[in-house]
């Protein structure tokens, strides 16, 4: 069995409204800063199509995801 690939994901700061979509579809990888807006705290605290499906929500998308390995950009 193939390990999972090491995701990068980044939030837009200057895109990011807080509605939680991501911290929804994906808690063990967003969560809210000070500011309500998201950050990730473990780019490998859901699987893949997780992370992609909570990407793929996000209203404003603010949120990006690469491989980290090869720099492919996997969203959006």
């Amino acid at each position: 069995m193939a390990l999972p690939r090491i995701l990068r994901i980044t939030v837009d700061h200057q895109r990011c409204v807080g509605n939680a979509q991501c911290v929804n579809q994906a808690p063990g990888v967003f969560r809210h800063n000070d500011q309500v807006q998201s950050v990730v705290v473990d780019p490998m605290g859901a699987p893949e199509a997780a992370v992609l499906k909570a990407a793929r929500c996000c209203p404003t998308g603010a949120i990006r995801v690469a491989d980290a390995a090869t720099g492919e950009l996997l969203f959006p």
